[in-house]
């Protein structure tokens, strides 16, 4: 599909969306599933593309070439699980992914004694296994400032390894929540570990049996928040499926969004967002632990004329694609210049008013597309590329329909 033309008709009956399920705590889990000698059951597995296709080879594994799409997450998972497990394999993707770095966590792999050559640029994908880890060392330092997948993809792998492993994660630790959350996900199924600081310590040990019901995802839950920050008609929606007490540290965006006039009600079955009155004209705020939501926030203070000071983001250089540059460009589009300063990313307050239509590019990444969806309850929005909502938020099209957008 070339292009969808999105706006807001009227507001519907329909208050309610039942989340898709956390691609994060799915992800987590599958590994997690093919580590253990015991029988976990997981339930409410997400429907996201990334999740599928990981499923999907590690329930018919490929004899030797392990494509992995696009999926950045199930790349950097699926690397250690092969090192664990698998000779002679070779993991690949999508050209966007052979851009995207993996050389420390493959050194990690490599000192800890997995031999693994890359197949073509050193330092990026496609990569091959060409011996298991034969465990060296208990012991490794960690970059934090790149990517925790890296991080939690050795976690996972620790208990499984004969003496163990201590990880010692080097400041700044971004995305600190990713990594607690796969600790909180391992202790479900027995695995005890210890971390004081930024040293993580977990011991030789067996995965148990179990039972998990995957939370729904509060990264999707985001973009619900904006559609209630900028429609001027739907003034509260209901989610299903998410938790209180969430593992997941994108529930961050609860407390961000007060500041733009969203306050959140917990229930028994999800959440009740709901507009309040909040004026306010500037603000800075750090996405070192959620830079998934960068692109949502941002959206929202342009439409709200807000001047917004963001850090933490650097890591957003190297996901499905350069999230800064391409921010930088469809902002220009609605009148906001978005820079870097050197210390961090400034949003200029917008002063213009709203073009009667926008389009907008989405560079294959789906959180390009959802994050500037809600602008449509003010304006015709052409999201080039809609498609790629499938990696992670399948139903997104669809849910609009049900609260009222028009989508052609």
């Amino acid at each position: 599909m070339k292009s969808l033309r999105i706006n807001f008709n009227k507001k519907t009956s329909v208050q309610t969306i039942k989340l898709n399920s956390s691609k994060s705590e799915s992800n987590r889990l599958l590994i997690i599933q093919a580590l253990s000698d015991d029988k976990i059951e997981i339930e409410n597995l997400s429907i996201a593309n990334d999740t599928i296709i990981l499923k999907n080879l590690i329930e018919t594994p490929p004899e030797k070439n392990w494509n992995i799409e696009d999926a950045g997450t199930s790349m950097r998972f699926l690397t250690s699980y092969l090192a664990l497990t698998k000779e002679g394999s070779s993991v690949t993707g999508t050209e966007r992914m052979k851009k995207r770095p993996i050389k420390i966590l493959v050194n990690a792999l490599r000192e800890l004694g997995s031999k693994i050559s890359y197949l073509q640029e050193d330092g990026y994908p496609p990569i091959k296994i060409n011996k298991k880890i034969n465990q060296k060392i208990n012991y490794l330092n960690i970059k934090g400032n790149i990517s925790s997948q890296y991080i939690s993809s050795l976690l996972m792998i620790a208990p499984k390894l004969k003496n163990g492993l201590k990880i010692n994660v080097e400041n700044p630790f971004y995305s600190k929540p990713y990594v607690l959350m796969t600790l909180k996900i391992m202790k479900k199924f027995g695995i005890k570990s210890y971390i004081n600081n930024n040293l993580i310590k977990i011991k030789s040990q067996k995965y148990s049996g179990g039972k998990y019901i995957i939370e729904a995802d509060w990264s999707a839950a985001s973009y619900w928040y904006s559609i209630v920050s900028i429609n001027k008609t739907i003034d509260q929606i209901k989610l299903e499926g998410l938790r209180k007490n969430s593992f997941q540290g994108d529930q961050i965006i609860s407390k961000i969004m007060l500041l733009f006039g969203v306050i959140t009600e917990y229930v028994k079955d999800g959440i009740i967002i709901k507009k309040y009155n909040s004026e306010i004209n500037s603000i800075e705020l750090d996405f070192k632990d959620c830079p998934d939501l960068v692109q949502t926030v941002l959206v929202i203070a342009a439409y709200n004329k807000v001047k917004l000071k963001v850090y933490g983001v650097e890591s957003l250089k190297i996901k499905e694609t350069d999230r800064l540059k391409a921010m930088k460009k469809e902002l220009d589009k609605i009148g906001c210049k978005f820079y870097d300063n050197g210390k961090s990313w400034i949003l200029d307050k917008r002063k213009m008013e709203l073009p009667s239509s926008l389009t907008i590019d989405t560079y294959k990444d789906h959180r390009m597309a959802m994050a500037f969806a809600p602008l449509s309850s003010e304006v015709d929005v052409y999201i080039n590329d809609p498609n790629v909502v499938n990696k992670s938020y399948p139903t997104f099209w669809n849910d609009l329909k049900k609260i009222g957008y028009k989508i052609i």
